[in-house]
């Protein structure tokens, strides 16, 4: 589904002429079909699933905005403006992220749930919150308050 939005979002950018849009799924589309391409050499013969999309866009906005850090940073202003609008596109295809409360209650719950008890249940945590809440969640500050949660 997200894929067929994609590609129809491609569409109407061409049609109206958003080129920045253009370039931004040209590059989504593109990275794709190279992690459908992993995934069928893996023996999964239809690709990535939407799930495995959500992380991928959500990938792609985390390097933008490390990318709009280095180029702040360095005085270029014009490129981190054209990471920003990239962002923009991309998060068009994202559900809504959690706020810091929601994303402490989706941990606890996960938690509990999954009878976790301490540091060592770390890596089961996240990885049951990322197949639950894909692209809902920035994983890297989740990471740090599974941490604290478990390590209290």
């Amino acid at each position: 589904m997200l894929r067929t939005q994609l590609k129809d979002s491609l569409k109407e950018a061409m049609k109206s002429k958003d080129k920045r849009k253009i370039s931004t799924l040209r590059l989504i589309l593109a990275t794709l079909h190279d992690r459908d391409i992993a995934a069928r050499e893996k023996g999964d013969g239809e690709g990535i699933g939407d799930d495995e999309i959500l992380q991928m866009l959500t990938t792609m906005v985390r390097q933008r905005k490390d990318s709009i850090a280095a180029y702040e940073e360095g005085g270029r202003i014009d490129l981190a403006t054209s990471e920003q609008e990239e962002i923009d596109v991309i998060t068009d295809f994202l559900p809504k992220q959690f706020d810091e409360g929601e994303m402490k209650a989706a941990i606890q719950e996960t938690i509990s749930e999954i009878g976790a008890e301490g540091l060592k249940d770390m890596g089961k945590t996240m990885g049951a919150l990322k197949s639950r809440y894909a692209g809902k969640m920035d994983f890297a500050k989740a990471s740090a308050l599974v941490k604290a949660e478990l390590g209290a």
